[in-house]
């Protein structure tokens, strides 16, 4: 397992599912999920930034990083399920919340079933539930890549035997690709190889592909309102969520501002660490 000063690492038995939490610094909780393909590890550059005055808890979702991977639970119920659950098993009554790419999605419902668990949300380069249609599907093609991830055994062997496409993925997400140092690019195409965590990665990417798209088009989160004060930051270059794409849900929501970050891709937490934890701290003083 990767090394970061003052973090501390141990397990919660959720859902009969065994999760690895990772956590540093003391004051107010803020929960924080990895997108895909990292895991807990993926926060490096944050931690240092906020664990000064709040207590940051990076779960390893079930299926990637140190958590367990079983055969099911991908969905985003079931992520979301597995949030609150542990949130019950650490005697987290009420937290802030940071998300990425997946982490940011399973954030957004987390904060519709549960809004008296959440203070505040920092979602980092996702969509919120209510897109504009004529805005998203003509970016839909740039979603390409997930055609080969959902494939049941494809996707899996992708992850495991083609480590390049991964490393591609990575590189593609970024506006400059230095930014990812060589040892940390390895530590996340290691993990995507390993055979129980390629086959997370490719159920997380159907079920996605078989639930909630369908969900997304018949407009069935028009019915729930977000009342989590939310900002969503997004990269000016991102390769799969342009910021065209992330109007609209003001309509849906209590208090909900998207900003732009010039230069930036899809990995914001990389790039830009410390803006994001700027724009973090000006949204955990706010009230809610």
């Amino acid at each position: 397992m990767p090394e970061l000063e003052g973090v501390r690492h141990h397990y919660a038995d959720v859902r009969g599912v065994r999760l690895h939490i990772a956590e540093v610094g003391e004051g107010k909780p803020v929960v924080l999920l990895h997108g895909f393909p990292q895991h807990w590890y993926g926060w490096r550059r944050l931690i240092p930034l906020l664990s000064g005055d709040h207590r940051l808890i990076c779960v390893d979702l079930r299926g990637f990083g140190w958590s367990e991977a079983p055969a099911r639970g991908y969905d985003t119920d079931s992520r979301v399920a597995d949030v609150l659950a542990l949130m019950d098993v650490l005697g987290l009554d009420r937290a802030a919340l940071i998300g990425h790419d997946w982490g940011a999605w399973t954030g957004f419902h987390l904060c519709l079933r549960a809004p008296e668990r959440f203070s505040h949300f920092l979602a980092l380069n996702m969509l919120h539930p209510w897109p504009q249609h004529h805005r998203l599907m003509p970016q839909s093609w740039r979603f390409w890549y997930t055609a080969l991830l959902e494939q049941p055994l494809l996707g899996r062997w992708v992850l495991r035997n083609r480590p390049a496409f991964t490393r591609y993925l990575m590189r593609k997400g970024v506006a400059d690709a230095a930014v990812w140092e060589p040892r940390v690019m390895d530590e996340f195409v290691r993990s995507s190889q390993e055979p129980d965590r390629a086959r997370a990665g490719e159920a997380l990417h159907r079920a996605f592909a078989l639930r909630d798209i369908a969900k997304l088009l018949l407009g069935s989160f028009k019915k729930h309102r977000l009342t989590t004060p939310t900002v969503i930051m997004a990269g000016a270059h991102d390769f799969m969520l342009p910021p065209s794409v992330l109007s609209g849900g003001g309509r849906h929501a209590d208090d909900l501002r998207v900003e732009v970050v010039a230069d930036c891709g899809h990995y914001l937490h990389e790039e830009r660490p410390d803006l994001v934890a700027k724009t973090a701290r000006q949204l955990f003083s706010e009230g809610g």
